[in-house]
């Protein structure tokens, strides 16, 4: 959407033509961006997609030769605009004869049906079976069969290591599965949000398998790989991680999700602790709480706080943190919010966020305060007009580049403003 916005309002430049042929990382996303161009230039009628932005018809041209006949005929669908659309929109110069006959068989709709795990299994599905051992091995080999392919995505096994467990394959199939979610390579080129791993480490927990615990330090690898590059703080700052465990964090990140803002919060504070060297982590609504656990263990750490949350009651105390830390007399170089800002004084006793602070900067003047707004409200429960609070918006593991950029005495335009598109 991003992208059509700035089509519409940019001129000059190849910007734009830039940004849409870097941006586009599906072959869908092409048919994507045009449909919501047709949206936005509100046009009826046949000719809904006239007068399109030449940088954008560039653009999408440039990323034409980004894919190739599989990827093509994996997301070749009966849509508002379609990949044949988008061919003839945009007139993309084929990098090869191969490439030509590609774009040929998208023009007269003769792209071959991919071999996806999709198709396979949803064929297998329509088989008759004699009876229900016939059909747990037709499955199991089927599964066997794509994992060997490599035509399983990153994301399909996420979303299937259930299934693949279920099905009963090889030993050796789940070590090459493993091998694949913990690959470093993999997963930073699958670019998966650390709450995909969250998901699927619950989804395997329960399993009765003696391949689970194999699968489980698989994801715990990879989560740990998707923040691989994130420096943390020096070894002598310490940091305190505290954790939203109230009851508007209990609330579902998407209407089909089960991940809450609370795992938001619990997930991207174990990532935080688990990249610095001194470290203090816990969880506040009635009172606050220290929880000491290893730092090594970023998906079970999580699913050890859910497990304990009724211990500190389900208020919005977030103030505690620092009375805490004041009353113990700790020097925290780096406090860590993670919450939904919506912070106020359950026992109405006068206290505040921003009196807390103001008494611990007091004892404490080097400190620094960092809000993490999972939900986006812009609710601000103290002044960001001082250098040492911040409030960072979002919960993408992006927004520990912005904490880096932070610390490195940038600020986040500076950083985007940094970030050159490769021509």
């Amino acid at each position: 959407m991003l992208l059509v916005e700035l089509a519409l309002t940019h001129r000059g430049d190849s910007l734009v033509s830039r940004a849409v042929a870097q941006t586009l990382q599906r072959a869908d996303e092409i048919t994507e961006l045009l449909a919501y161009y047709q949206f936005r230039n509100g046009r009826q009628g046949t000719k809904k997609l006239h007068r399109l932005s030449k940088q954008l018809q560039r653009g999408v041209a440039l990323a034409f030769n980004r894919f190739d006949a599989y990827q093509f005929a994996k997301y070749n669908r009966a849509a508002e605009v379609k990949l044949r659309d988008a061919l003839f929109l945009s007139h993309p110069k084929a990098k090869d004869t191969q490439q030509q006959s590609v774009f040929d068989q998208i023009a007269t709709n003769t792209l071959p049906t991919p071999y996806t795990w999709e198709t396979e299994l949803s064929a297998l599905g329509q088989q008759r079976f004699r009876n229900g051992g016939e059909r747990n091995l037709a499955f199991r080999s089927k599964w066997e069969e794509l994992i060997d392919s490599g035509k399983l995505g990153y994301m399909a096994l996420l979303r299937n290591l259930r299934n693949i467990l279920e099905a009963n394959v090889s030993k050796a199939h789940i070590k090459q599965v493993c091998q694949t979610l913990a690959n470093p390579q993999a997963v930073q080129k699958a670019r998966q949000l650390p709450f995909r791993f969250l998901s699927a480490y619950r989804e395997v927990q329960p399993l009765f398998s003696p391949d689970v615990p194999r699968v489980l330090d698989a994801l715990e690898t990879a989560v740990q790989h998707s923040v691989r590059n994130l420096r943390g703080f020096s070894k002598e700052q310490k940091v305190v991680v505290a954790c939203d465990v109230s009851g508007s964090m209990q609330k579902s990140v998407s209407a089909k999700s089960k991940i809450q803002l609370y795992d938001i919060g619990l997930l991207l504070g174990m990532l935080l602790q688990h990249t610095c060297e001194r470290v203090v982590a816990g969880m506040f609504g009635d009172t606050f709480k220290v929880i000491n656990l290893p730092r090594r263990g970023v998906l079970a750490n999580v699913q050890e706080f859910h497990r304990r949350e009724g211990e500190v009651g389900y208020s919005t105390n977030g103030h505690l943190v620092l009375h805490h830390l004041r009353a113990g007399y700790v020097r925290a170089d780096k406090i860590m919010l993670f919450t939904d800002c919506q912070l106020w004084n359950s026992y109405y006793d006068g206290y505040s966020l921003a009196q807390e602070w103001t008494q611990y900067k007091a004892f404490h003047p080097r400190a620094r305060l960092y809000l993490f707004d999972l939900a986006g409200y812009g609710t601000a429960p103290l002044s960001l007009l001082q250098e040492d609070v911040f409030l960072i918006a979002g919960w993408s593991d992006k927004v520990f580049e912005v904490l880096e950029a932070l610390e490195n005495g940038g600020d986040a335009l500076a950083m985007v403003e940094a970030i050159e598109l490769q021509g």
